[in-house]
C-alpha cells in the first residue's frame, strides 16, 4: 500500500463468513451435533480471516468485538450484567447456554451449568427482539428495572482485542454506547426511565476502557447512534456525564464517537462539546453534515472520521466526485485530523462481489460490497493524500457511475406512464371497515377468535434439497412442482385436521417472502452468496432493485387455486407487500424511495385483481417492515408514512367489499403510528405480540381501532413450545384491551424457520386454546 494514504477505519464487517459459516456453526451448535469448543474454534478461525482480509484491502483501523455470536446488544447486556433473573444467572463468568437462553428462550426444566440453576415451568421465554433503528437488522432489547445494578461480567471484548493482538494486529475495540444501550432498553414500569441508570452502569464501562487501555489498546470506538435521534435535555446530559466520567478516569485512551443512520442535527453542539478524540458522522444518509461540521468551530485535536461509502446499500461510489467533494473539507482539517470510513458498519452488506457467478454484467459493474467497498475507501484515502497511483482506478470508478447512469436498463416508460396515471379511487375500498365486516362475516360464518396462521410452514432439509436439487437441474420441473404439490397437500390437510379456521398453502414453492416476488418482477436482480445477518443465524439475500418495476405475469394465482382446490375451507392467497419489498432490498439509489414503492405498489395490485378474479376470498398483503422504514426524526414521519401507505392502499383496494384483506406487520412500537396502521385500512392486521405480553396492543386499544386483529400468542423465534395454559393467558391479556369480536388467534410470523416437531404441537396447543377461549365467553 502507498505511504500516501490517509487513514483508512472500516466500523465494522460482515460475521457470518463467506458461506454463512456462522449460520453453520450455530445451528449444529444449537442442534447438539457439534461441541461449543467446535463453535468457538469456528468463530475464531472467522475473526482471523475478517482481520486478514481487511489489512489486504487497505484499512488501517481494523475494528474487533464487531464480531457476535448473536447481537452486539445482547453482548452488551452480557458485558453489563443486565441478566433478567428468568435465566438463573447468580453472577460469574455467563455461559453460552445463559447468553443463547436470553436470545432463543429456553424450554421446560434446564439446569444451566455456569449457575447450577434449574428453569422449571414454561422454562425462560426469549428476549423482546426489535429492529435496530431503520434496518432490517435486530436486537434483543435489554431490560432495565429501577435501582438496577450492573457488574463487568463478560471479557469478549477483552479477549477478542488480545486474540488480535496475538495474530499482529493493532485493533481498535468496538463497544455499544451507555447512552445509546440503555436508550434501546426497555422496563417493565413504563413510567422508568432507563437513561436514569447512567451512573450505575458507567463504572462497567470504565472497567472496560481501563482493562483495554492496560492491554496496549490506544483508540477505542463508541457506538452512538443515539445523537442521530430526537434527544431530550436528561439524554444529552448522560451523554456529557458518561463521557466526562471517561475523559477523567481512562485519560490514556483515545474515544472515535461514532454515529450513524442520519444526521446529528441538534444533537451537533452536544457531540462537539463531550471530551472525545474522533466524531465519526455519517456522510452518505446526511451529507448535508459535510457542511455543517466544516463551518462550526471545533477543537484542533478533533478528528473526524468521514463516512462516505455506502454502508447500508450495495451501489459502487463515484470516486472521482466524492474526491471533489472532499479535498476543500480535508484541506481545512488537515490530513491529521481526517479519516476515511464507511457511512456505518458493513454488517448490512454482502461480503464478496466476486463470489456472484451469474449477475447480469453490466449491473456487477456498478455494484460494490464489503470488499469492494473497503478497496473503495483506500482508493479514496490514496487519492486525497495526493497518490496519483489510483488514477486508473478513479477513471474507472466514474465510467461505471456515467454507464450506470444512462443505461437503457433502468428506464422503462411504460411504468413512468402508468405512475402518472394513478387517482384517488385507486387509494381506497369502495366501502368503510363496518360495511365491509358484515358482509364478510355473512360470507365465511368463522367461529369467535378465529384460527390462522402467518403464511409459511417448515422449510425441511428436504425441501430444501429439492430446491437445490432443481437449481441444479437434477430434478425436473415436473419432478419438482409434484414435490411441492405433495408438501403442500399434505401440509392442507394436516391444518384440517387440527382445526385451523383459516388456512394456508406453506409457501414451500418460496425461497424468501421477497425473493419470490423479485424474480417474478421486472427491475430485480438477484445473487447466489450475497447473504446478510438478519439476527442470530438468520440471514437473508435482499434482492437488488437497479431499475424501473413491473409484473410480467401472475406470480401467486396458480399455486393458490391449486392450494384452494384441496380444501373447502377459506385459503389465504399470500402477498409480500410493496413497502416491504422495498425495505427488505437494496434499492436504487438515482430515484426517491417513494417513487420505487408506487411502481411495487402497482405491479402488486395486478397481482390482487388476478387473484380475486380467480376466486381468492382471503388475500394477506404482508407488510412486516413497515414500522422498520421510519424515519429516525419524527419530523420526517408523515412524508415516509403517507407514501408508504399510499402504496398499501394502491396495490389493495382494488377488491370487492367481500373479499377479506389482511396484512401481517413484525415487532414494532406501534403507538406513534397508529394513525398510519388504520389509515392501511386492511380488515385483519396480525402483529408479534408474544413477547412484548401484549403491550404492543396497548396503541390499538387507546386508539380503539376498528377493524380485526390476531396478536401473537407463539413465538416462532424461538425453539420453546408454549404450553395451551400459557396462549390463553395471553388472550387473556390480549381480551383486556380488545373486543372478543376483533380477536384472531396466530403465531407471531410465519414458521418457516422452525421445525415440524416444534410447530406441531406448538399450533395444536394454538387451536386447542381457542376452543378453550369459545367454551368459555
Amino acid at each position: 500500500m502507498s505511504s500516501l494514504s490517509l487513514p483508512v477505519a472500516t466500523l465494522g464487517t460482515p460475521r457470518i463468513g463467506p458461506r454463512r459459516e456462522l449460520k453453520t456453526a450455530l445451528e449444529s451448535y444449537w442442534a447438539g451435533k457439534t461441541s461449543q469448543q467446535q463453535l468457538l474454534e469456528t468463530a475464531f478461525g472467522l475473526r482471523t480471516a475478517n482481520w486478514a482480509r481487511q489489512k489486504s484491502l487497505g484499512a488501517t483501523i481494523i475494528p474487533s468485538n464487531d464480531f457476535s455470536f448473536y447481537d452486539q446488544v445482547l453482548d452488551t447486556s452480557v458485558m453489563v450484567g443486565a441478566i433478567p433473573e428468568a435465566y438463573g444467572w447468580k453472577g460469574g463468568p455467563v455461559s453460552l447456554k445463559t447468553y443463547f437462553a436470553m436470545a432463543r428462550g429456553s424450554q421446560g426444566e434446564e439446569q444451566d451449568a455456569s449457575c447450577g440453576h434449574t428453569h422449571h415451568g414454561h422454562g425462560a421465554a426469549a428476549q423482546e427482539m426489535t429492529k435496530w433503528f431503520d434496518t432490517n437488522y435486530h436486537y434483543m432489547v435489554p431490560e432495565f428495572q429501577m435501582g438496577q445494578t450492573f457488574k463487568f461480567s463478560s471479557r469478549k471484548a477483552i479477549e477478542e482485542y488480545d486474540e488480535a493482538k496475538a495474530l499482529g494486529y493493532q485493533t481498535r475495540p468496538v463497544l455499544v454506547g451507555p447512552v445509546t444501550f440503555l436508550k434501546l432498553g426497555k422496563s417493565a414500569d413504563a413510567s422508568f426511565d432507563p437513561v436514569s441508570l447512567l451512573e450505575s452502569l458507567v463504572p462497567v464501562y470504565v472497567e472496560v476502557l481501563q482493562e483495554l487501555a492496560r492491554r496496549g489498546a490506544e483508540w477505542v470506538q463508541i457506538d452512538e447512534p443515539c445523537l442521530v435521534l430526537d434527544l431530550d435535555d436528561a439524554a444529552r446530559g448522560a451523554l456529557r456525564r458518561a463521557y466526562a466520567r471517561f475523559a477523567q478516569e481512562v485519560p490514556g485512551i483515545k474515544i472515535m464517537l461514532t454515529t450513524y443512520f442520519g444526521a446529528i442535527g441538534d444533537n451537533l453542539a452536544t457531540a462537539l462539546a463531550l471530551p472525545v478524540a474522533g466524531l465519526h458522522v455519517d456522510l452518505v444518509r446526511a451529507p448535508h453534515q459535510l457542511s455543517q461540521i466544516a463551518a462550526s468551530s471545533i477543537r484542533s485535536d478533533l478528528v473526524i472520521s468521514l463516512g462516505v461509502i455506502d454502508g447500508r446499500n450495495v451501489w459502487r461510489s463515484n470516486l472521482p466526485a466524492l474526491v471533489d467533494r472532499l479535498k476543500p473539507v480535508v484541506a481545512k482539517l488537515g490530513e491529521g485530523r481526517v479519516q476515511i470510513a464507511p457511512s456505518c458498519s458493513m454488517l448490512h452488506i454482502p461480503i464478496n462481489l466476486e463470489l456472484e457467478t451469474a449477475l447480469d454484467p453490466d449491473v456487477k459493474s456498478w455494484l460494490s460490497f464489503s470488499v469492494q467497498k473497503i478497496g473503495e475507501l483506500s482508493i479514496l484515502a490514496r487519492a486525497l493524500a495526493g497518490d496519483t497511483g489510483v488514477a486508473n482506478a478513479l477513471g474507472a470508478s466514474e465510467r461505471a457511475a456515467t454507464a450506470r447512469k444512462t443505461s437503457p436498463k433502468i428506464h422503462d416508460a411504460a411504468v413512468a406512464k402508468r405512475l402518472a396515471a394513478i387517482d384517488p379511487a385507486m387509494r381506497s375500498r369502495k366501502s368503510a371497515f363496518a360495511s365491509r365486516a358484515e358482509v364478510q362475516r355473512k360470507r365465511f360464518g368463522l367461529p369467535a377468535f378465529p384460527t390462522t396462521t402467518i403464511g409459511s410452514f417448515p422449510q425441511t432439509a428436504d425441501v430444501r434439497n429439492a430446491r437445490a436439487a432443481h437449481a441444479k437441474g437434477k430434478l425436473s420441473d415436473a419432478q419438482y412442482e409434484q414435490f411441492l404439490k405433495e408438501e403442500t397437500a399434505r401440509t392442507v390437510r394436516w391444518q384440517e385436521e387440527i382445526g385451523l379456521d383459516v388456512l394456508v398453502h406453506g409457501e414451500f414453492e418460496r425461497n424468501d417472502m421477497v425473493q419470490y416476488f423479485g424474480e417474478q418482477l421486472s427491475g430485480f436482480v438477484f445473487t447466489q452468496h450475497a447473504w446478510v445477518q438478519s439476527y442470530g443465524s438468520r440471514c437473508v439475500r435482499p434482492p437488488i432493485l437497479f431499475g424501473d418495476v413491473s409484473r410480467p405475469k401472475p406470480m401467486t394465482v396458480e399455486w393458490w387455486r391449486y392450494s384452494q382446490s384441496l380444501t373447502k375451507k377459506p385459503m389465504k392467497a399470500m402477498l409480500t407487500g410493496p413497502v416491504t419489498i422495498l425495505n427488505w432490498s437494496f434499492v436504487r439509489d438515482d430515484m426517491p424511495r417513494s417513487e420505487a414503492c408506487r411502481q411495487i405498489a402497482l405491479a402488486l395490485r395486478d397481482e390482487v385483481t388476478d387473484l380475486e378474479k380467480a376466486g381468492a376470498t382471503m388475500i394477506q398483503i404482508d407488510e412486516a417492515a413497515l414500522r422498520e422504514g421510519l424515519p429516525l426524526r419524527r419530523s420526517d414521519w408523515k412524508t415516509y408514512l403517507d407514501w408508504a401507505v399510499e402504496s398499501f392502499r394502491i396495490c389493495s383496494t382494488g377488491v370487492a367489499d367481500a373479499t377479506q384483506i389482511h396484512t401481517h406487520m413484525c415487532y414494532s412500537e406501534f403507538n406513534a403510528i397508529i394513525d398510519a396502521i388504520a389509515a392501511m385500512d386492511a380488515d385483519v392486521i396480525s402483529l408479534e405480540t408474544s413477547r412484548s405480553k401484549m403491550e404492543l396492543l396497548d396503541a390499538f386499544t387507546s386508539f380503539k381501532y376498528p377493524n380485526d386483529i390476531g396478536p401473537g400468542i407463539y413465538d416462532i423465534h424461538s425453539p420453546r413450545v408454549p404450553d395451551t395454559t400459557e396462549m390463553k393467558e395471553l388472550m387473556t391479556l390480549a381480551r383486556k384491551r380488545l373486543s372478543d369480536s376483533q380477536l384472531w388467534i396466530n403465531p407471531d410470523c410465519g414458521l418457516k424457520t422452525r421445525s415440524w416437531e416444534e410447530v406441531r404441537p406448538a399450533l395444536v396447543n394454538m387451536v386447542a386454546a381457542a376452543r378453550e377461549l369459545r367454551k368459555a365467553s
